[in-house]
């Protein structure tokens, strides 16, 4: 029997009090990914991106935002700024600017309301959830991790995806699965159709969770920040 070792991210700790773990690739990488969770998840549910990013190339970070896993304090207004606190901590351990950010269902709404404050230089969206379904979930306590339903209510309120999908002036890929049986895929339909040359793959069957760690699709994902940024 032969036994693999994967290999650890570069850095593992706690920033702003934010759980988050590092990849660096061999030589300085070409850009830095944030990579963003769906609700009640946690950082660990993005390693094998972070790991595929690696091999090609890129930085990436994977965090916990807060409420979730080891990070400090419960989710609130402050999940925009969190992602631009990650973004700038990649962009001072690689040395280098270019930032993208790839999340999946509650992540692929921050990465699409948040691209604007990071200066992201592309965008993946993962069966990206509304932030009308997220404050509906909020409400109706469907959701597991800590919050502050007040304060990440109003967020949520003030930030429209469609409406920063109207705005994005960067790549924009959307992956959904047609089988989603939490967010429909029309919704990264009528995405596809706010931003103004976004690429819509949209894969027959599969559930709400299969894109994020199908192989093929990560290495699209790769591929597709790695050319939005060269």
């Amino acid at each position: 029997m032969r036994t693999v070792k994967v290999e650890p991210p570069a850095e593992i700790g706690v920033h702003a009090g934010l759980s988050f773990a590092l990849f660096l690739p061999a030589t300085a990488p070409l850009a830095s990914v944030v990579a963003l969770h769906g609700a009640s998840s946690c950082k660990e549910s993005h390693f094998d991106f972070g790991r595929a990013c690696r091999a090609d190339g890129l930085a990436a970070v994977c965090f916990d935002m807060r409420g979730h896993g080891s990070s400090e304090g419960p989710m609130d207004e402050r999940a925009i700024e969190d992602v631009a606190v990650l973004a700038a901590l990649a962009r001072e351990r690689t040395g280098v600017e270019a930032v993208a950010l790839r999340g999946s269902s509650m992540g692929g709404y921050l990465a699409l309301v948040a691209a604007g404050a990071v200066a992201a230089r592309a965008v993946v969206a993962i069966c990206p959830a509304s932030g009308a379904g997220l404050a509906r979930g909020l409400r109706d306590g469907r959701f597991e991790f800590d919050a502050d339903a007040e304060a990440l209510g109003s967020l949520l309120a003030e930030h429209d995806e469609l409406r920063a999908a109207e705005l994005l002036d960067v790549p924009l890929l959307l992956l959904h699965a047609e089988g989603d049986e939490v967010v429909p895929v029309e919704h990264s339909r009528a995405l596809h159709f706010a931003a103004a040359g976004s690429r819509l793959v949209a894969v027959p069957g599969g559930h709400h969770r299969s894109v994020q760690h199908d192989p093929e699709l990560e290495a699209l994902s790769v591929r597709f920040i790695r050319d939005a940024v060269g």
